[in-house]
């Protein structure tokens, strides 16, 4: 028997009055969410706030303002809907967690200032150093990461390295401005440095390695002393403090003291919020970037610079494949045919452009008719490039039709986490299931469709799919509170996801046969992209 409307409204209404509730906060590349679940972990309420990188000096960035204006517009909203809908004002929550885009680079003074601006995973100018670190380490140590930022700075001399007294992430920024703590979850700071998952801290070997390294150019600092520290899911990680409440709300009606969870990285919170922690599962994100999480039964056989060896919230290892580039260029697309549109008097909205679009793409031939496209708006570590120029290519006896020109975009999309990917199954890596989550999958089927097609494995999706990032961090939150012992696994599967709906889709056998094909053309024309990117950033 379905329960009265108003009778859930006034029990949600009462869950917030008690604090029986728990709020995560997602800074993503285009958007910051905040997302309020109750003790059921059901949703009460939620918020976003859009922003955009900016390409500054060289570096894709944020500004600190952007940060906390993004913050504090997100929240008003979630606080908004809260009163709106419940008709009371949202006092407290029973806990809270911050999570964002992983890695990047942060590095503040000991007075608490930023010395460099904040540089992003989206950055590709750490080559050098990515690459040094890897051969001393014996383990892949990607360009995103916050330590190759870090011996980038060192290398090229820059002015502010002799005065870090503190590195962490964007999370980890958030999380210490908010509650006084320099921590981060485990899972954010594998993408920092190096994870031994067996004590479940930052490497010590490598660790001392790299302090080897500082210490004979003469700075101060130990590398061990400027980070954070690493926590696990489900520990406590501090309070809102009295100057955090006033940042995050600053009407005053939000009060200090709410217990905080570890802040955690967008890899992390996507693999909690698609139940993808445990052993042979894995998990799709697909966003403006793309990353693959394979939750590991052993390590590699050896180092591969396409692999990031990263964690789960709980510390087990996971095989990580992350790519630079993946909606950018079809959303700059799908904003194009919207300013045809209304040049011709038809006034579409955005969410019926995409599905428009996307379910035409379904039509197009298996291997795209000949098409070529290629998604490079920034630099692709997979496949080598520090640039990117985005580009399509036909010959003249291809067939060129839209459903055909719009499917290549999306193949071009996945094409770069496929090469990857190959890695991973040449491995022998074994997966029970992939879930999908992120914006490329909102329109029903096909995402899915074209991802099954990419990987060759079928491809889960459950309905928080294009939500999933700060609802996992909601649901950490309440996992330090509820989880009374229980692995983060079994309480996901426990609690969270027992009787979970999700539709599934198989690869079919002429599309993974068309796809291949079209992976093929797109490696050999990779050539072409480095010219155009030779020549453009001459």
């Amino acid at each position: 028997m379905e329960q009265n409307p108003q009778a859930l409204i006034e029990a949600k209404k009462a869950l917030i009055v008690a604090g029986e509730t728990a709020l995560g906060i997602e800074f993503g590349s285009t958007r910051i969410k905040a997302v309020l679940i109750g003790k059921g972990l059901e949703n009460i309420a939620s918020g976003s706030h859009t922003w955009e990188n900016k390409l500054e000096n060289g570096y894709w960035t944020y500004s600190l303002d952007d940060i906390w204006a993004g913050l504090g517009d997100c929240y008003a909203k979630l606080a908004a809907e809260v009163l709106s809908t419940y008709g009371v004002k949202l006092e407290t929550v029973g806990s809270f967690g911050v999570s964002a885009m992983m890695h990047g680079y942060m590095p503040f003074d000991s007075q608490g200032t930023l010395l460099a601006p904040f540089r992003t995973w989206r950055n590709t100018t750490t080559g050098e150093a990515a690459e040094e670190l890897t051969e001393k380490f014996g383990f892949n140590v990607p360009q995103r990461w916050s330590i190759a930022h870090l011996y980038q700075a060192i290398l090229n001399k820059e002015a502010h390295v002799p005065n870090i007294s503190f590195l962490t992430t964007l999370a980890g920024y958030i999380h210490w401005q908010l509650s006084g703590e320099k921590v981060l979850g485990i899972g954010d700071a594998s993408g920092m440095f190096p994870i031994d998952d067996t004590v479940g801290t930052y490497n010590q070997s490598m660790l001392q390695q790299f302090e080897q390294l500082a210490a004979s150019r003469g700075f101060g600092w130990k590398l061990s002393e400027i980070l954070p520290a690493v926590l696990p899911a489900g520990e406590s990680a501090g309070v809102l403090s009295e100057a955090g409440a006033k940042m995050l709300d600053p009407t005053g009606t939000l009060k200090a003291g709410i217990p905080m969870c570890p802040p955690e990285g967008d890899a992390g919170t996507g693999m909690v919020a698609t139940n993808s922690v445990r052993q042979r599962t894995g998990n799709v994100s697909a966003g403006t970037s793309v990353f693959a999480m394979i939750v590991l039964e052993r390590m590699l056989s050896k180092v591969y610079p396409e692999i990031d060896m990263v964690t789960t919230p709980s510390g087990d290892p996971v095989a990580m494949v992350h790519c630079n580039n993946f909606l950018s260029d079809i959303d700059a697309w799908v904003k194009l045919f919207g300013e045809a549109a209304k040049a011709f008097g038809a006034d579409i909205s955005t969410p019926k452009l995409y599905d428009t679009i996307y379910e035409l793409a379904l039509k197009g031939a298996p291997d795209c008719g000949g098409l070529m496209a290629n998604n490079y708006i920034s630099g692709e570590h997979v496949t080598g490039f520090t640039n990117g120029c985005p580009m399509f290519l036909r010959l003249p006896e291809a067939e060129f039709n839209l459903p055909n020109f719009l499917r290549a975009h999306l193949y071009a999309a996945c094409a770069s986490l496929k090469i990857g990917m190959d890695i991973l199954f040449g491995e022998n890596v074994k997966l029970d299931s992939i879930m999908g989550h992120g914006g490329f999958f909102k329109t029903p089927v096909v995402g899915q469709q074209v991802m099954a097609a990419a990987l060759n494995a079928p491809v889960n999706v459950m309905a928080t799919a294009s939500e999933g990032g700060p609802w996992g961090m909601a649901i950490l939150a309440a996992y330090m509170k509820q989880g009374h012992g229980q692995a983060l696994a079994d309480y996901l599967a426990n609690q969270v996801f027992a009787g979970a709906e999700f539709s599934t889709i198989a690869p079919k056998p002429e599309e993974t046969a068309g796809f291949a094909r079209f992976i093929e053309r797109y490696k050999a024309n990779l050539a072409v992209e480095q010219a155009a990117v030779d020549t453009f950033y001459a």
